[in-house]
């Protein structure tokens, strides 16, 4: 790779951290061809952009960015590493890693992730990324909390006014006695 083709990695590197809010680093290194076409079709299918770079580039790119990516610089960006771009969700990645991981395989390993600028270093992390709620799955959760209650007020007037009719029928009744 020549100087001019680097410089053009770099800064197609660079549009994309700026463009997309969720990025993780695996390491894939250990997996055949056949695997690793299996997990970018997987990647694919669900809209996730994988793709491996040398490190340097990485950095590069990232220093290039408004907030700090420095503790990637001497953790995530070391031997083997592979970018996968999720422009709609920050769980999505971590989803298909642990999906791909089912079948026995211990890799893809995930080295880092931002979510929102918010950094994740380390595989252990993959739990904890994988039951993050997506902005949509968020919003969701507090609309039906705020419906819950007005759910409730016209369900209990809706059972209420029967019981209500009950008790006037009962009464008027029992004044013509």
């Amino acid at each position: 790779m020549n100087k001019e083709e680097k410089t053009q990695v770099i800064e197609d590197l660079k549009e994309k951290f700026q463009n997309t809010s969720f990025f993780y680093i695996t390491d894939a290194s250990g997996l055949s061809v056949a695997e690793v076409n299996k997990f970018r079709k997987m990647c694919f299918d669900k809209g996730v952009q994988y793709k491996v770079y040398k490190n340097t580039l990485i950095q590069k790119a990232l220093e290039a960015q408004e907030a700090d990516f420095s503790p990637f610089y001497d953790t995530a960006l070391k031997g083997f590493s592979g970018i996968m771009f999720s422009p709609e969700s920050g769980n999505l990645p971590a989803k298909i890693i642990k999906e791909y991981r089912k079948k026995d395989n211990p890799k893809p390993i995930l080295k880092g992730a931002s979510i929102d600028t918010d950094l994740f270093i380390g595989d252990e992390n993959l739990d904890a990324l994988s039951s993050l709620k997506s902005k949509n799955e968020l919003i969701a959760d507090v609309m039906a909390l705020l419906q819950s209650p007005a759910k409730n007020v016209v369900s209990a007037l809706q059972s209420g006014k029967t019981k209500l009719a009950g008790i006037v029928k009962t009464l008027s009744e029992k004044e013509e006695k």
